[in-house]
């Protein structure tokens, strides 16, 4: 199982990489091996500002469809648009080409909320 220690996490499984006042967001791989084969990532709140735990978009696995809820309140500013063509991304390298938003927070207070790697891992292995 990959978890990187330079990352956060939440209890919904998403990774957050945080660079100034830009989250990156994603699944973690432990989300995408649960999912199976992702079909499909949908995002259509870009350019909308959003509060934490509000839903931003979702997942499709063959399985199943899954919300992504927003780790931080903030306005999403990017949609990995790779993913509309090449969605197995997230299972092939979630931590890298399968992120999924890039998020302009609002609040920093909140990273405070947001697990660490071992926090993470005690929560999936719990």
């Amino acid at each position: 199982m990959n978890i990187p220690a330079n990352l956060k996490y939440t209890k919904d499984h998403e990774w957050i990489k945080i660079d100034g006042d830009i989250a990156t967001i994603g699944i973690t791989d432990f989300a995408q091996g649960e999912l199976g084969d992702i079909v499909y990532v949908e995002v259509e709140t870009l350019d909308e500002t959003l509060e934490v735990e509000e839903i931003f978009g979702t997942v499709e696995a063959v399985k199943t469809v899954s919300d992504l809820f927003l780790p931080l309140s903030g306005e999403i500013i990017e949609f990995n648009e790779n993913l509309g063509d090449e969605p197995e991304k997230v299972n092939s390298d979630p931590y890298g080409a399968g992120w999924m938003i890039k998020l302009r927070f609002s609040d920093a207070s909140q990273i405070d909320q947001l697990l660490s790697a071992d926090a993470y891992k005690d929560l999936i292995s719990a």
